[in-house]
């Protein structure tokens, strides 16, 4: 009996089959990446913007896990296409957990991160298999790493931080 198309869709991306254009070595990661970006943009809706820099028992914030899942996303993919980080990247990076000098809203954090979980489903479509066990070079002491290690790193260090975000919304709502 065919499954319809809603009931797949309320499924967990990894048992929804494969992504079209996605290579299928690296279906886990995009499966992961996209399953996270659902979870996130989930948890945050109706967040109330008064908690959004708040750090409950000293744990990160909302707001620091959104912009970390950003930067983290960007930085491995970077790497992973065997460049640098250019100064904005390191800018972001510094400012990681920092409310901005701007109010940035929950909203504002999402679509970056929205836009930043676009540009890795499109690498992600663009990586030749092939360069996957390719050595590159992880930060200013290019610690070496595969391309594989870090797009597979990418989507696991953003499902830890999703998590993270789930426990610490909770318990700002309640």
């Amino acid at each position: 009996m065919p499954m319809a198309e809603s009931d797949n869709n309320k499924r967990e991306f990894w048992l929804r089959g494969p992504m079209p254009g996605i290579p299928p070595l690296l279906q886990p990661v995009a499966h992961t990446i996209l399953q996270a970006r659902d979870e996130v943009n989930r948890y945050m809706i109706d967040f109330p913007e008064i908690f959004l820099w708040v750090k409950p028992g000293g744990m990160a914030s909302p707001g620091f896990h959104l912009q970390h899942i950003t930067g983290i996303l960007d930085r491995l993919f970077t790497y992973a296409r065997g460049e640098s980080l250019n100064e904005q990247q390191f800018t972001f990076l510094s400012n990681e957990g920092n409310e901005p000098e701007r109010n940035a809203s929950v909203n504002d954090l999402l679509d970056m991160l929205n836009s930043q979980v676009d540009k890795a489903i499109q690498q992600l479509s663009n990586t030749d298999e092939a360069t996957l066990t390719e050595v590159r070079g992880v930060g200013r002491a290019q610690i070496p790493s595969t391309v594989q290690g870090l797009l597979f790193h990418a989507a696991e260090h953003m499902m830890r931080h999703t998590g993270q975000l789930l426990v610490t919304t909770r318990i700002l709502k309640n």
